[in-house]
């Protein structure tokens, strides 16, 4: 029996239940995996809540590190005691251990620790497919509106633009997360909240736009991050912090200067392994070699779920929240 996080039924925070349950064993194509740390996203409140649908009663979470124990039929990707990290596969990530597809694992690098792996794994590979694939006209001295800029992808998503060499313009809603973020590479920084974010970028583009708008906020910021396009620019929507993206006017986009709007999932862009090879080596070769720090800024255990995701939805927390194990 190992500790296991679950919901039957979708709703707050308050719905989460920690359960003693059996594990099992692998089955073919799968493996059992003791984790070390796991992740805790955003995303993960998408499925607690039932805006991403699913059938209760059920596990949660995507991303976790740790060691795999023992193989299924037919595994020839990992060993035992292989140190992985991953994201994907089925729900279920909140748990001392667990059974689940290898086909998602990715071997880590000797000197990336557990915790930075489940820290990083979801959000960094997100940043890279993010900041290489979504917008093919992106090049080296263009300028980026990130949204978010301080949060858990955010600060990742920073440093490999700033590794690219992008200009960025990062939003944040406080002072604490806006040092952060210029910590870590932010060029520019606008206060959503309390600031005109369209005005504001034009003003620091000499009113001519930026050519990539990364917006994980969504409902709150999706007008301001279409006005702060430049002609033919691409808006990617990354999230739904605030609420639904509203419907996209195809008018609108027009009179925009013609641009682009793309709503990316992760799945989409690592389905073709060579692409997924690619854009996992970008990755941990930069992670390995310490060209990015990740920014733990919240550690919980498994008992604490519920104080995890109430903080986590409270814009409380600043870079990756993890559980350790």
């Amino acid at each position: 029996m190992v500790k296991t996080v679950r919901f039957h039924t979708a709703g707050g925070p308050e719905v989460l239940q920690v359960e003693d349950l059996p594990v099992g064993s692998p089955g073919p194509g799968e493996v059992r995996i003791r984790h070390h740390a796991v992740g805790c996203n955003f995303a993960d409140t998408y499925f607690r809540s039932g805006y991403y649908p699913v059938q209760p009663p059920c596990g949660i979470g995507v991303e976790g590190a740790g060691e795999v124990l023992e193989l299924g039929e037919g595994v020839t990707s990992v060993q035992v005691g292989d140190r992985v990290s991953y994201n994907g596969g089925p729900l279920g990530a909140y748990a001392q251990e667990r059974v689940m597809p290898a086909a998602p694992l990715f071997k880590l690098p000797a000197n990336v620790p557990f915790d930075v792996a489940a820290a990083s794994t979801m959000r960094g590979l997100s940043a890279t497919y993010w900041l290489l694939k979504t917008d093919p006209r992106l090049r080296p001295g263009d300028t980026i509106l990130l949204h978010a800029a301080a949060g858990g992808v955010g600060l990742l998503a920073v440093q490999l633009a700033k590794l690219i060499g992008l200009r960025v313009i990062g939003t944040v809603s406080s002072e604490e997360k806006a040092a952060k973020a210029r910590e870590l590479g932010c060029d520019e920084i606008i206060f959503y909240r309390r600031e005109d974010v369209a005005a504001r970028v034009k003003e620091l583009t000499n009113g001519e736009g930026v050519q990539t708008v990364f917006d994980s906020v969504g409902a709150d910021t999706f007008a301001g991050s279409l006005k702060s396009l430049r002609r033919r620019g691409v808006l990617v929507g990354c999230g739904t912090a605030s609420g639904p993206i509203p419907p996209v006017d195809a008018f609108q986009t027009m009179l925009q200067g013609s641009v682009y709007f793309i709503r990316p999932a992760f799945a989409d862009f690592y389905a073709d392994p060579a692409e997924r090879a690619e854009l996992a080596q970008f990755w941990f070769d930069h992670l390995s070699a310490g060209r990015i720090k990740v920014e733990i800024g919240a550690r919980y255990t498994l008992d604490q779920c519920v104080e995890a995701h109430r903080d986590l939805e409270a814009g409380k927390t600043i870079g990756s929240t993890i559980f350790t194990i």
